[in-house]
């Protein structure tokens, strides 16, 4: 693969140089990135975010991110606000996170969508405000991100940001389910178990164990202790958390 004409990235023909020559397609990602590609400013991000054929790089990888963004690519964007959010080759700046996330929100993006909502909703960065959050949740969740169809049940259920409807609430929680977000899954089995579907809670519960964080783990090992269900109670020996 040789540079791409008037900058243009193939990215197909990049990912198969970097299977048989990473050293070649950094370097012709860093000249298609030069010219101003976002795209490959983006991917060089990444490689510098990661160490993939570079040195691990965090601030250089902010500075590719900002070009990309400002080169109008949304998840560029996203990731700066992440880097911004989390301090990240960066310092900590949660008004700067929102202005990010907020970029690629109005792009449409459902992590833009998504992590605007966390601090909108949590008032970090920017003025709490639940309603707008719950908005940008439905918005996420309408672009199949299951994260915010977890979190949309969740406001329905218990009334955050919106009039409470607990009828409305389980579809969403069975859209995360089976979208494969974990906490989505624990949702829709605490449901299940409420309506006596046990076998059918247990095999959700068995998905959410198997990739949920170490948080959600430490979370949800006393609520199984406690469970009535022997089943529910078995998860905790059986390797399952």
């Amino acid at each position: 693969m040789s540079e791409p004409a008037g900058g243009a990235l193939d990215a197909d023909a990049l990912a198969a140089l970097m299977q048989r020559d990473p050293a070649a397609a950094l370097a012709v990602l860093d000249a298609t990135a030069q010219r101003g590609d976002a795209q490959a400013q983006f991917l060089l991000g990444q490689a510098r975010m990661e160490g993939r054929g570079l040195a691990q790089d965090a601030a250089a990888a902010v500075l590719w991110f900002e070009r990309a963004a400002n080169g109008g690519l949304a998840i560029a964007a996203n990731m700066l606000g992440r880097c911004h959010e989390l301090g990240t080759g960066t310092p900590v700046n949660l008004e700067l996170a929102v202005v990010w996330y907020r970029r690629a929100a109005e792009a449409g993006l459902d992590w833009g969508l998504y992590n605007l909502a966390n601090l909108v909703g949590t008032g970090r960065g920017t003025a709490r405000d639940e309603r707008a959050a719950y908005a940008l949740y439905l918005q996420a969740a309408q672009r199949g991100h299951a994260k915010s169809m977890n979190l949309v049940g969740r406001c329905l259920e218990d009334g955050i940001g919106v009039a409470a409807d607990p009828a409305a609430a389980p579809a969403w929680y069975r859209r995360s389910a089976e979208a494969g977000d974990f906490r989505g899954q624990a949702s829709h089995a605490s449901l299940l178990l409420a309506a006596g579907q046990v076998d059918a809670a247990v095999s959700w519960l068995q998905r959410a164990l198997a990739t949920g964080s170490p948080s959600f783990q430490a979370h949800i090992r006393p609520l199984l202790a406690a469970s009535p269900h022997a089943q529910v109670r078995a998860l905790l020996d059986d390797g399952s958390v």
